[in-house]
C-alpha cells in the first residue's frame, strides 16, 4: 500500500467522520466513508463499509458532544 494514496483516503474518512444526527445517518455515512476508502486502496467495499460503519456509530456513542 502506498503511502501517497493512504493519505487522501484518511483525510476522506477523517473528514466524513463524526457526521450525523440519527442512528441512522451516523451508521450510512460511517458506511459511505468506509466503502469509499476501500474503493480508493483497492480493498473489499463490503468489509470497509461494514468497518466504516461500525467505527462511526462507535465514535459518536462515545463522544456525543462532537456529533
Amino acid at each position: 500500500m502506498k503511502l501517497k494514496s493512504l493519505l487522501p483516503a484518511l483525510g476522506l474518512l477523517g473528514g466524513l467522520a463524526a457526521c450525523g444526527d440519527t442512528t441512522g445517518e451516523q451508521v450510512l455515512y460511517g458506511a459511505g466513508a468506509g466503502a469509499a476508502g476501500s474503493a480508493l486502496l483497492n480493498g473489499n467495499i463490503v468489509t470497509g463499509a461494514a468497518v466504516g460503519a461500525a467505527g462511526n456509530l462507535i465514535y459518536c456513542n462515545e463522544n456525543p458532544g462532537k456529533c
